[in-house]
Parts: structure tokens; C-alpha cells; sequence
């Protein structure tokens, strides 16, 4: 199925984008509500914790529970129920409501979003399955660079409550959107939930998974103690923070769009082993960078290899979920679902990690620790990509099934 036109890749990209602006939002307004609500900025901060817990346990659960569900009905009804939730949220009288809306919040997210990666992976032509999948995975990328800086200033300017509306809004333009562009996805055969299991269960999508949890680990490890990192590498203060994270959002954005073409062009194994080698290349290359300026060095240099990093370490997005999904053949969905909880589950190992590497080593600590894991990513993933190859898209006459 090619329906003409790539309106539908367009709406697909905004759903990602308003839920990553959503999830990641509130770190730009943690003080804002840590002050109205009369908590810790560290309590305020499980708000965090608490959505990428929720998203990480529901779903590979969702995808299963959901699966018989038209796809177009779950990306219009979920992205509808999801703006009424920000609404809502914005009405917050209190913290523990708050904190259960961002739960309820996080529920919609993680049933979309594996959603929207299936049918991009669906509809595209199979010569531009990775691309597709790479156009909705930049919606992530785009969020941290375009909505979470907007919402922080409404946030800032108008209240924290404003940035809700804001991302409720936003959202129901999305849902219009989609309505009109997605084409409605003929039902196809759906496996018995037991069936669908078993498909998870294989060595081959099992392998995938790991690879995700420990290159996530390796890779935001670097971007979650970005600012001690640069303080020890160049003196930078905290005022100079901003401008790096920009870089690598930007990278990250473009990434995501280079991982997809590269996918089509190189193939899923290969393009995936590049990323993941960029990842090492550079966190290795900031690891030199401050050893030779012992903590002189200047700006521009560090951030060349943030620009690698962002390249490489959001551009394995496309390539991994192509990968799982022609891998796991009848529980695509599923499986899509459950590589984004080890996603996750990378993010909060990379937290618990290089706070400990941080530690003892400072952020030169961070960086070693952070390359250890790249290597130990690569051997695992060149294992895998050896034992079960990937075919070319291009080379599978088959559609997969969502």
C-alpha cells in the first residue's frame, strides 16, 4: 500500500513531536512548579521519573491490548484523548493529581507512539521505509529543539499552566490533521496474543531490544551530564549549557533524517553499526579532548564532536526499528513497542550510571564510562547483525502488518 502524497508522513511527525514536547517539557518549567505547588525541584522532578516509568511498563501492554483496533481510529481517538488530558493538566489543583494525570498522559503517549512508527514503516514505499520511519523519529528530535524552548518561554512568560494549553492545542490541530491525511488502513490478519509473544520471544528481537537498552545507555549518558562534561572540558559555566544542547538537538534533528536515508541507501545492519560506531567515535574524541587541554579547550573543538553525536546517536532510530520490525514479521507493532521501554530503560541507566561515574571521575569519568558502554554495544550489536541479518528493504516484497 503507497497512498499518494506524504501528508500522512507529515502528520505522523507532528504526533511525535507534541509527545516528545510533552514528555520532555518539564524540565523547562521543573521551577515553576516546584514554587506553585510548594515542593522540591527533586520531587517536582519525578514527574519525569514517573512518565518515562509509566511509558517504559505500558508499552509493549498496549500494543498487545490494542492491537485489533483500527490503526487510524488509535492515532486520531488516542491523539484526541491525549490533547484532553494537556487540557486538563493545565487545570491541576493540586501535585498528586498533577502526577496522575502525567501518568495518564503517558499511557496515550506510549500506545501513539509505536503506532505512528508501524504505519509510516506500512504505507511508505518499501525503497523509503527508512526515511519514513526517520521523518517520524525527527519528531522527537524537533521537539527538544522547537517545543520545549516554546513552551518553557510561555512557560516563563504566561505560567507553567500556559504550556499545557499550549501543547493541548497544538495537539488538537494534530488530530485534525491526521484525520484528513491518514488513509485508512485496510484490517489485516492479527495474530492470537499468545502468537504474538512467542514472536517477542525470539533470539533475533531479543537482541535488538538489549542493543537499544545499552546504546541508549551509552549515548544519553553523554547529553544527560552534559554540563559538568563541558565545564571540565572548557571552563564553560552554566550559561554556555544552552548553546551546546542546541547543537546537539539540531545534529540529533538531522540525524534522524540521515539515519533514514541511509537506511534505504546502505541497508538497516549496516547504517545501524555506523551509528552506533559514531556514538563510540565521539564520546571518545571528548574523552581526548580532555586529557590534551587538561580543561583549556576550546569551545568549537568539543562541539564538533557533539555534532557527530547527535548525528549518530539519533540517527540509529530509523535503522533499529526497521530492523526489529522486519525481525519480529507478524508483532511489528509489538516489538516497536517494546524496543521504546528499552529505550527508556537506557535513559534511567544512563542517570544511574554516570551519577556514579560522575562521582568518582568527574566528567572525564562520564565520557570513559560512556565509551566503555559503546564498545560493549558494538560487539554485542555486530553479533547480532552477523548471526540474524537484515534484508534491504527494498528486497522485502512483503508489507508488514500493523
Amino acid at each position: 500500500m503507497n497512498p499518494r502524497g506524504s501528508g500522512w508522513l507529515f502528520g505522523l511527525l507532528l504526533a511525535t513531536f507534541v509527545i516528545g514536547t510533552d514528555d520532555f517539557i518539564i524540565a523547562g518549567i521543573l521551577p515553576m512548579i516546584s514554587t506553585h505547588f510548594q515542593v522540591t525541584e527533586a520531587a517536582a522532578g519525578q514527574l519525569v521519573t514517573v512518565f518515562s516509568i509509566t511509558y517504559a511498563v505500558a508499552a509493549p501492554i498496549m500494543a498487545v491490548a490494542t492491537a485489533r483496533l483500527p490503526r487510524k481510529v488509535l492515532i486520531v481517538g488516542g491523539l484526541s484523548v491525549f490533547a484532553v488530558v494537556n487540557f486538563i493538566t493545565a487545570l491541576a489543583p493540586n501535585y498528586p493529581l498533577l502526577m496522575a494525570l502525567r501518568v495518564l498522559a503517558a499511557l496515550v503517549a506510549s500506545t501513539v507512539s509505536p503506532v505512528a512508527f508501524g504505519i509510516a514503516g506500512t504505507l511508505a514505499a518499501p525503497e523509503r521505509i527508512g526515511r519514513a520511519i526517520g521523518t517520524v523519529a525527527a519528531g522527537l528530535t524537533v521537539s527538544l529543539v522547537v517545543g520545549v524552548p516554546i513552551g518553557s518561554w510561555l512557560g516563563g512568560t504566561f505560567g507553567w499552566r500556559s504550556t499545557f494549553v499550549a501543547v493541548g492545542a497544538f495537539t488538537c490541530l494534530v488530530v485534525l490533521i491526521t484525520s484528513i491525511t491518514l488513509p485508512a488502513i485496510p484490517r489485516m490478519p492479527v495474530a492470537g496474543v499468545r502468537a504474538r509473544l512467542v514472536l517477542l520471544r525470539q533470539p533475533s528481537v531479543l537482541l535488538c531490544v538489549v542493543g537499544t537498552v545499552i546504546g541508549a545507555c551509552a549515548g544519553l549518558i553523554t547529553y544527560t551530564y552534559i554540563a559538568p562534561i563541558m565545564h571540565d572540558l572548557t571552563g564553560a559555566g552554566s550559561a554556555s549549557v544552552p548553546v551546546f544542547i542546541a547543537i546537539m538537538g539540531i545534529s540529533g534533528a538531522l540525524g534522524t533524517v540521515l539515519g533514514g536515508r541511509l537506511t534505504d541507501r546502505w541497508g538497516v545492519d549496516r547504517t545501524l553499526m555506523a551509528s552506533f560506531g559514531g556514538v563510540l567515535l565521539a564520546t571518545v574524541g571528548l574523552a581526548v579532548v580532555g586529557q590534551v587541554y587538561d580543561g583549556g579547550a576550546p569551545g568549537w573543538l568539543p562541539a564538533v564532536f557533539m555534532v557527530l553525536w547527535g548525528l549518530s546517536a539519533w540517527g540509529n532510530n530509523p535503522p533499529m526499528t526497521a530492523r526489529i520490525m522486519h525481525l519480529a514479521g507478524g508483532a511489528g507493532i509489538e516489538a516497536v513497542a517494546l524496543n521504546t521501554s528499552a529505550l527508556y530503560v537506557g535513559v534511567g541507566l544512563a542517570g544511574a550510571i554516570g551519577g556514579g561515574a560522575l562521582t568518582t571521575g568527574g566528567g572525564a569519568g562520564v565520557l570513559v564510562a560512556g565509551a566503555a558502554i559503546g564498545l560493549v554495544t558494538i560487539v554485542i550489536m555486530a553479533i547480532a547483525v552477523r548471526r540474524y541479518p537484515t534484508r534491504n528493504p527494498e528486497a522485502e516484497p512483503e508489507r508488514l502488518a500493523v
